[in-house]
């Protein structure tokens, strides 16, 4: 499984009776990938796939990615998410769960999920048909993959370092949307959980 260490650190610092009065064997990972968790409640599952064997209990089966910064599977039977799209493929990143859907242009989820791409590929095409090198079409033509990456953010939590400590936490969970070459007609949609730490000051550590 993928997961920064930061993970580790989270759930030491969680009060134990939270993480006691958790149990990530029954979260469903649909809830995860419609931003239902907080930031240690998913941390908590996600570890769990391999340690407490959640995927091997659920049916699971581990696919090699294409892309080693994912690790997928694949589900017994398909999951329906952003809207009325199913999938039995599911991916897991650094900090996000993700369900793998046959749509190959990510706008077509991305509206209803109010996110848009921090990427424009019309400003880009504008700007190439300016320097009179090249017609618009021609433009359009050269791009041969068009990058959707937007997030729309759910909760974003601070807790400031407490008196006597040199770091506090900011915790992030963001509905994501996003394309990639290794995954060419695809989409994924999920959700990030994100944790990080802070100094005195408020400022990433």
């Amino acid at each position: 499984m993928i997961m920064p260490l930061a993970a580790a650190a989270l759930l030491l610092a969680a009060p134990t009776e939270a993480v006691e009065d958790f149990d990530a064997t029954q979260v469903s990972e649909v809830d995860a990938i419609n931003c239902k968790l907080d930031v240690p409640q998913y941390l908590s599952f996600a570890l769990g796939l391999e340690q407490d064997g959640i995927a091997r209990s659920r049916g699971w089966k581990t696919i090699k990615s294409p892309n080693s910064f994912m690790a997928e599977y694949e589900l017994p039977e398909p999951v329906v998410v952003a809207g009325s799209h199913s999938t039995r493929r599911i991916a897991f990143t650094s900090d996000s769960i993700l369900a793998i859907l046959d749509v190959p242009d990510p706008a077509a989820v991305a509206g209803p999920e109010k996110v848009e791409s921090a990427l424009n590929f019309d400003t880009f095409i504008d700007e190439m048909v300016a320097t009179g090198k090249v017609d618009r079409a021609q433009a359009e033509a050269s791009i041969k993959f068009r990058k959707f990456i937007g997030e729309r953010i759910i909760s974003d939590e601070v807790e400031p370092a407490a008196e006597g400590q040199s770091f506090g936490s900011r915790m992030i969970v963001a509905r994501t949307i996003s394309n990639v070459t290794s995954h060419p007609g695809k989409t994924l949609f999920g959700c990030s959980y994100r944790f990080e730490m802070i100094d005195e000051n408020g400022d990433r550590l």
